[in-house]
């Protein structure tokens, strides 16, 4: 016999996160990642810029390694290891969405400027806004870098 408070859920109760459930874990391994580290080695070609960072959800140290040259290409060259290992804490970070996140990525890192990427997630205002300014100047494009992760992962 069902009850009152299993046909209404607590409205009060924290949101569940979804990695915080073994299950929804287990679940996750078996599904396509969300960030593939094939993607995240392209992105690591034009890695001095951050591009591979910012992509795996670092957007602190994606700045740093546009300003610095990827710390003067040496931590570039390192970043070459951390790939598999930043996939794979992205993968946990971020759930599955309607909206691609690899594909997203690709457009706002190639087409960035043009808003291409925001007419992907279906935010047409803004990316004609992003057309007609060129990224709103290019403070929208950098302000995307920073997170297109979150974008996603909300929508």
């Amino acid at each position: 016999m069902a009850t009152y408070s299993s046909m209404h859920p607590d409205p009060y109760a924290q949101p569940r996160y979804f990695h915080d459930d073994p299950q929804d874990v287990d679940m996750m391994r078996n599904m396509e990642p969300t960030h593939p580290a094939l993607l995240g080695y392209l992105f690591w070609v034009i890695g001095f810029t951050g591009a591979h960072r910012f992509y795996f959800g670092k957007p602190l140290t994606g700045a740093l390694w546009f300003f610095t040259g990827g710390i003067f290409l040496i931590g570039w060259i390192i970043d070459f290891f951390f790939i598999p290992a930043m996939s794979e804490e992205a993968q946990r970070r971020y759930r599955p969405a309607a909206t691609d996140y690899s594909v997203a990525w690709v457009l706002l890192v190639f087409l960035g400027v043009f808003g291409v990427h925001r007419f992907y997630m279906g935010k047409i205002v803004t990316g004609v806004i992003y057309l007609l300014t060129g990224g709103l100047l290019g403070i929208g494009y950098v302000y995307d870098l920073c997170t297109l992760n979150e974008q996603i992962d909300a929508g």
